[in-house]
Formats: structure tokens, sequence, C-alpha cells
């Protein structure tokens, strides 16, 4: 019986201590280690050219006319398509025609003839003024009659309204031929701004990247005609949650991957924050532009990036995954530690106090 315990007792303690030592492999312990970590705000967009923009026409009409096709270099003021105007060809022939006859330089006769009346009238009027004071002195040395007198006091008065009147007549003239002159000239750059409106121009010095309408349909104000942007400089247009949202500020740096670009990263920065959320995908749009541009790109390339938020090059870390609630940590000896977290990535976390690099630690238990 004794010897029967004694086997069991052996027996029982062998299986305690294979059991013991099951578990504790089983059990991941590590060490917090000493290495850089970079904390980032992950986002993705696309790429848009710089003042990257839809053109649209100002009248409705049919084109008659395509100058560019896509891929050409454009500069400010290129004609891109023209749309069909001739009632305001029409138009603006009247609008010159008017003009034309409305001009100061051809109506100088008029002006001519106006001053040369208040000439005459003045001339008139002197002469006039020495009949009557002739007459005047004569009446005094009772030389004449009083009829005769008060005749060449009546022609005299009569001159002095004829003078003033001419000269009333001359400068209401010159107003109404400078106000005619000057409404002519404004209807006919009113008319030349209606006309310039049928040809789409661009606004930018770049590149057609997309045309959308051809020769002989028909266009609206609302109908986008062509996609135009700068061939060279490119911006970053992103989308960031609204939670990671005021840990954004201008200046951060951006790494960037493209497809296009496969296992290269591009180094890029935050230029603008627009403050503005949008309501249904809950995201605020972020632009950056790169450090190092790639040597080739296009509109609407999507990619990713992570917006980095800060950056240690000696920092105490260990995996997030033996965090508990990113606050506590359980020891070798299985006591749980408050610890104080600093950074951390999608799989490292800083810790800054709470434990050292000479503390094992286990990974808790899902």
């Amino acid at each position: 019986m004794s010897e029967f315990w004694l086997m069991f007792k052996s027996i029982s303690v062998m299986l305690f201590a294979c059991l013991i030592i099951s578990c504790n492999s089983k059990v991941k312990k590590l060490k917090p280690a000493f290495q850089s970590i970079t904390e980032s705000i992950y986002a993705s967009g696309v790429v848009k050219s710089e003042n990257q923009y839809q053109a649209f026409s100002t009248v409705n009409g049919i084109i008659n006319q395509v100058f560019v096709s896509e891929g050409d270099t454009v500069k400010v003021g290129t004609p891109i398509l023209s749309i069909a105007n001739d009632i305001q060809r029409i138009n603006k022939d009247n609008a010159e025609l008017t003009a034309a006859f409305a001009d100061i330089k051809a109506n100088q006769g008029k002006l001519s003839e106006a001053k040369l009346m208040v000439d005459f009238a003045f001339k008139k009027m002197k002469s006039d003024s020495l009949m009557y004071y002739r007459q005047k002195a004569l009446w005094e040395q009772q030389v004449g009659t009083r009829i005769e007198l008060e005749q060449k006091e009546l022609a005299f008065q009569n001159a002095v309204n004829t003078y003033y009147s001419s000269i009333v007549k001359l400068k209401d003239l010159e107003r109404q031929l400078n106000f005619n002159s000057n409404q002519s000239k404004k209807n006919l750059a009113i008319s030349n701004k209606i006309t310039d409106d049928y040809i789409v121009r661009s606004e930018i010095e770049g590149v057609i990247y997309s045309l959308t309408k051809t020769k002989g349909e028909m266009v609206g104000i609302q109908s986008p005609l062509c996609v135009i942007g700068n061939a060279s400089e490119f911006i970053l247009e992103m989308q960031v949650d609204e939670f990671d949202i005021f840990k954004i500020q201008t200046g951060m740096e951006v790494a960037v991957t493209l497809d296009s670009y496969k296992g290269k990263a591009f180094k890029a920065k935050v230029t603008k924050v627009n403050p503005l959320m949008n309501e249904r995908s809950k995201t605020f749009l972020v632009e950056a532009e790169f450090i190092e541009q790639p040597a080739l790109l296009y509109p609407n390339i999507s990619f990713e990036a992570n917006i980095v938020l800060a950056s240690k090059e000696k920092a105490l870390l260990i995996p997030r995954n033996y965090l508990i609630n990113d606050s506590m940590v359980i020891k070798g000896n299985g006591d749980k530690v408050a610890v104080k977290t600093g950074l951390m990535d999608y799989q490292k976390a800083e810790i800054i106090s709470g434990i050292t690099a000479d503390d094992y630690l286990i990974e808790p238990t899902q």
C-alpha cells in the first residue's frame, strides 16, 4: 500500500510539473526595448493638378469648332472651343456701327457749326453794343429820337440773349455727343464681351486633361466642357476623420504611397486644413504638396498617406497588444501595473513611466 501511494504521489508530481511547464510555455514574455517610433494618422485621397478646374460655358448653344485636343499645352487665354453665335455677331456689327456714328470725331461738323454760331452771336452782340452806346451818347446830346435809342437797346439785349443761348446750346451739344459716344462705346464693349463669351478660353497655363464635348454637340451653362490643370505641380487631397482633424497642422510631414509606384514612399507636407466637415463622410479635406515628387504624375491618381504627428529616435517601446486599455501592463510576476504612454503607432507604444527596460511583461490573454 505504501509503495502504491509513493508511486501515485510521484506520478501526480510529474503531471503537475508537466502542467506548469505546459502553461509556462504558452505565456509570452518580453522586455521593453529602445527603438525609434513615429506616430501618424492614416489618410487616403487623390492627386489633383495645381489649379485644376472644369471649364464651363456662360452661354447655351452648339459647338461649331474645337481648337485643342487632350494632352495639349495651353496658355492663359488660349481658345478651347467656340459656340455658334450668328445673332450675336449681327448685334456686335450693329453696335460697331452705332459707336462709329456716335463717335466725337464723326460729329466734329456739328460742334464746329455750333462754335461758329457762338462766334457770330458774340460779334453781333459786340456790334449791337457799339450801336446802342453810340445812340445813347447822341441822345444825351439831344441828337436823335427816343424811338431810335429804344430800338438800339432792344437789338443789343436780343444780341446778348442770342449769344448766351448759343453758348448753352454748344454745351448741351457737347454733353449730348459725349454721352452718345460713351454710351455707344459701352454698348460695343458689352457686345464684344457677350461675343467673347461664345469662345471658351483657358484661365490658366497648363494641360488639357479631358475634353467632354465635340463639334456639333449642344452645350449649356451647367455642362462641364473640359478639365485643365498644371502639368508639373500637383496637390494631394486627403480625407481625414473628424476624430483626428484637431491633431493636424500645416507643415506636418506626410509619407505618401501610390499604387503606380509600388514599394516607394514620397515625402510631402500639409499645406491646408479645410475647416468645413463633409457631413456625409464625417471627414475633413486636408491638402498637401510633394517635397519629393514622382517623375510622372496624372490627376485623380489615388494614394495612401500617413500624416506624421511626432517621432522619436530612441523611445522605450512595447507591442500595443501588451497594453490593457492603453494604460496598464502585466509584469512577469503577474502584477498589473499602471503605465503612462507616449507616442503610438499601429504596432508599438512608447512607455514613459511605470516600468523599465529590465521588466519582463506578460501578454494579456484575449
